[in-house]
């Protein structure tokens, strides 16, 4: 049955049930909407900030954050295991229980996610079995991996009362996956319910939504159709840094369009998905609706589902408009005819029946309702609509009321039992309207706003009671402390603050300052001077470059005696190999992320005219070859793939004629005994670079790197030798290296003495000189934000027009985390990669930023003009601790 919903959630040291019947999930025998965010930790590589986000999730409406965990993020071989860190997720279930938020757990093993490999370690390519299947080579690890992440989770259980995980999701193939895997969860004491595809809850994707007209299409259709639980994805994207992304990826930027934006600010989507939130959360009613009988408007082109409660009588009316034009159309509610209007390819929710508070109901109303809630001896109802409407409410009253105008736009009449209330709605305005009658002793506050101002509502249960509070942009938490209330929050422009609370509350701070209020005439706490914002930032402008030039290994004396001997005969690659040709494919080196070098030496090369190298990566990969360190050229693969996120290329260079001379002078000087002998000297040298990228999500096992080579003119015998990312960071974690000469030595990293390195001015950024290869650019600046503002610094790195087919690509560290690529050739626009504060030390420390630049087919060598930018800011924020960033001592 119907009626109030669970309290928010917490370690609270009691034992629940959790029961999934039909299509409703119980929480001790209540209902609970579950109204759920995704969120991925791994995609906010700064732990302080996942507090951030999660209670912006819960000030937003949210009760629960779905969580995908990431196999490859903390699994660097097979049987090590890292679950520290930035990878801390028993960190994050304390974080997220503390926020008063559910959990839904989803450890995959496949996540999909636009993940490299969907979240697959890279280590797993090379063993047997397929990923997915039921076979004893791959269950074995995934067994361990879920085993591991288990022992985390059960520490965190709602039904033991020690944290918040309330469902689990599965990544099981068929019934005897999902067999295996839920006595896997029961062995390792997950006792709350497992979500997949046979039960009415699973997971159901909606696309990517694009605008707040399109969210309130989707959730209100799934609304309307019984869809439980309500889920956002993504609630807040954030970044796919390093080498995480997946080939589907289109850039650094996760999910661009979600509510909460990489840079922690909110995006214009936002507001119907906190409205919806609410609605959910407090107005009961809603939870216990189902389909009911027909209503159509009288213009078919706006489409009505009729939804009703049977316990409560209340009733909803979901209209979808997928024209071009607004519909202006009446509907039957509330037992009269309602003219109403929708915008074009947007939809509305209107409700009838819905108990205000002692003796009064809404009637009908052309705005949707957000909340309905009681503090003290007072009743409130908020509702809200689109800028530019008006707002027609008809409340049931059983005697004449005292309405009061507390704002200029409201009007009012009383007719034979209902109370009209009419209200323009404006831009960022909200107006309030207190009604009171002799019925009763409680009055009845209907607020109603426009999409901007309904950002500002912010209710908070408390222990003590609920509490509403107007005005600032986040409401974080709100606690009662005898008289006073405590807020904490953030906001921007100076800010009314309007609250309230149970009775015997007079007395208010903000972020811990008192601040001075007054009895206001809609029964709040009103402040009498606003709250302040954020004073104006300056951010350094970037100088004291120093540049390097690397591509050590193209040089044919160059000692590559320590790197690995290419000359395995046998792959569990899905790529076949060549007949008689060794594996060239990094991955069975043990080369999962990031660039790869091979260096081949050909025996017998006089007279080679031509090398062609064929090549597999993913998205944006990129090949470079040298003979002699004389460049040959650059290659991309052409086309869109394979469609599961395989690109393959055949890299044809032609050798210059002053090479092919200076390949006949060596062997003549060989053959007249001017050779020294030795394995260094006995003909030239093949260098190649390729920028491998990642594997699909649902194609792991494709080669990437080098797969075969070809000459003509000579037949040479071939000595192939690879080298890739060094051991994994032990505290940036596997996916944050890649193989090129900075990398394995430490340019990247802060401390490495740059002092040697060549000077240059930002000014000579965007050129530089036009040479394939790999330069590298180096600089130091330091931020002093100060302590109460938190703001969002991102790294601007503008497209150039003129660099080449594509051939240039910048990756990106701040203190040495790779934050991921700038591809310039693919549009040539630019892109700001946003700096996770704790990673970037905002508080007057120093921060080290390094470009890793390749450019080919003769594009400039510089990454383009480089800048910080402002993303935001606030007063306010959560307290950051600066994030691990071990440096390189020495040079």
């Amino acid at each position: 049955p119907s009626g109030p919903p669970p309290g928010p959630p917490g370690a609270d040291g009691a034992r629940h049930r959790v029961t999934l019947k039909g299509d409703s999930l119980l929480v001790d025998g209540r209902r609970l909407a579950l109204w759920s965010g995704e969120l991925h930790p791994f995609r906010l590589p700064s732990p302080s900030l996942w507090r951030d986000v999660l209670q912006k999730m819960r000030a937003y409406g949210h009760n629960a954050v779905d969580v995908r965990l990431a196999w490859n993020q903390h699994s660097p071989a097979p049987g090590a295991y890292d679950f520290t860190g930035v990878r801390d997720l028993d960190l994050f279930l304390r974080t997220a229980a503390e926020c008063g938020l559910y959990v839904v757990l989803d450890p995959g093993p496949h996540i999909g996610a636009d993940v490299d490999a969907g979240g697959l370690p890279g280590w797993l390519t090379t063993v047997g079995g397929r990923a997915g299947g039921t076979g004893p080579a791959y269950l074995r690890h995934a067994d361990e991996w879920l085993g591991r992440v288990d022992a985390v989770a059960a520490r965190h259980l709602f039904t033991r009362g020690t944290g918040t995980v309330l469902l689990y999701r599965a990544d099981a193939p068929g019934r005897a996956g999902l067999d295996l895997l839920r006595t896997r969860m029961r062995a390792d004491g997950i006792d709350v319910p497992l979500l997949h595809g046979g039960t009415p809850l699973a997971r159901e994707d909606q696309g990517p939504v694009r605008d707040a007209a399109e969210a309130r299409r989707v959730h209100f259709d799934r609304l309307a159709r019984g869809v439980a639980p309500h889920r956002v994805r993504m609630a807040f994207g954030g970044t796919s840094w390093g080498w995480l992304p997946a080939p589907s990826a289109p850039s650094p930027t996760y999910a661009p369009n979600a509510a909460i934006d990489e840079a922690r600010r909110p995006t214009d989507q936002l507001a119907p998905l906190h409205q919806l939130g609410q609605l959910l959360r407090h107005v009961p009613d809603f939870t216990g609706m189902t389909e009911a009988e027909a209503v159509r408007a009288t213009d078919a082109r706006i489409r009505v589902r009729h939804l009703a409660d049977p316990d409560t009588g209340a009733h909803a009316y979901v209209l979808r408009n997928d024209s071009a034009a607004d519909v202006t159309s009446t509907l039957p509610m509330g037992g009269a005819d309602v003219e109403v209007t929708v915008p074009a390819r947007d939809a509305k929710l209107f409700a009838t029946g819905l108990r205000l508070g002692s003796g009064r109901k809404l009637a009908y109303a052309t705005v949707q309702p957000m909340l309905a809630m009681s503090v003290g001896r007072l009743d409130i109802a908020a509702f809200v609509g689109r800028a530019g409407e008006m707002a027609h409410l008809a409340l049931d009253c059983p005697d004449e009321p005292w309405p009061t105008r507390l704002d200029e736009e409201a009007a009012w009449a009383f007719d034979r039992g209902r109370l009209h209330v009419t209200v323009p709605l404006r831009e960022d305005r909200l107006t309030r309207v207190r009604v009171r009658s002799g019925d009763t002793d409680r009055t009845l506050l209907l607020i109603v706003a426009d999409d901007a101002a309904s950002l500002r509502l912010w209710p908070y249960e408390t222990p003590s009671g609920r509490v509403l509070v107007r005005g600032p942009e986040l409401l974080r938490e709100a606690a009662l402390d005898g008289a006073t209330i405590r807020l904490t929050g953030d906001t921007v422009a100076e800010r009314e603050l309007e609250v309230w609370a149970p009775p015997g509350i007079t007395d208010v701070t903000w972020n811990g300052e008192a601040v001075q209020s007054g009895l206001g005439r809609a029964l709040s706490l009103m402040a009498v001077w606003p709250l302040p914002g954020v004073p104006g930032l300056v951010l350094p402008a970037l100088d004291g470059w120093r540049r390097r030039a690397e591509n050590f290994e193209s040089r044919p004396d160059y000692g590559d005696e320590g790197w690995t001997v290419a000359d395995r005969r046998t792959t569990h690659s899905t790529t076949p190999v060549p007949d008689g040709r060794p594996v060239l494919f990094a991955d069975d080196y043990g080369f999962h992320y990031g660039d790869v070098w091979y260096r081949a030496r050909l025996t017998g090369a006089t007279g080679l005219e031509r090398v062609s190298l064929s090549y597999s990566t993913g998205a944006d990969g990129l090949l470079m070859a040298w003979l002699d360190g004389v460049p040959l050229g650059s290659h991309q693969p052409d086309g869109a793939g394979d469609g599961k996120g395989t690109w393959t290329g055949t890299a044809a260079f032609g050798l210059p004629e002053d090479l092919r001379a200076a390949l006949r002078r060596a062997a003549g000087s060989r053959a007249g005994g001017g050779s020294k002998g030795g394995e260094g000297d006995d003909g030239p040298v093949l260098s190649v670079l390729v920028r491998r990228t990642q594997h699909g999500q649902d194609a792991y096992r494709e080669a990437r790197g080098l797969t075969s080579a070809a000459f003509e003119g000579a037949s040479p015998e071939v000595r192939w030798r690879i080298m890739g990312a060094a051991a994994p960071d032990p505290v940036r974690g596997p996916l944050n290296n890649g193989g090129l000469y900075g990398e394995r030595h430490g340019w990247h990293l802060p401390g490495y003495d740059d002092g040697g390195w060549e000077r240059v001015s930002p000014a000579a950024l965007p050129g530089g000189d036009r040479r394939q290869g790999v330069t590298w650019y180096r600089t130091t600046f330091r931020l002093d934000v100060p302590p109460e503002i938190d703001a969002s610094v991102g790294l601007r790195l503008d497209g150039d027009p003129d660099r080449g087919a594509g051939a240039h690509r910048v990756q990106v560290f701040l203190n040495g985390w790779n934050l991921g690529a700038y591809v310039g050739g693919r549009t040539g626009a630019p892109h700001t990669f946003v700096l996770p504060n704790g990673i970037l030390r905002t508080r007057a420390a120093a921060n080290t930023l390094a470009l890793a630049v390749l450019s080919g087919d003769g594009a400039p060598s510089g990454p383009g003009a480089v800048r910080l930018e402002l993303l935001g800011g606030a007063a306010g924020g959560v307290p950051v601790k600066p994030v691990p960033s071990p440096g390189r001592r020495g040079g």
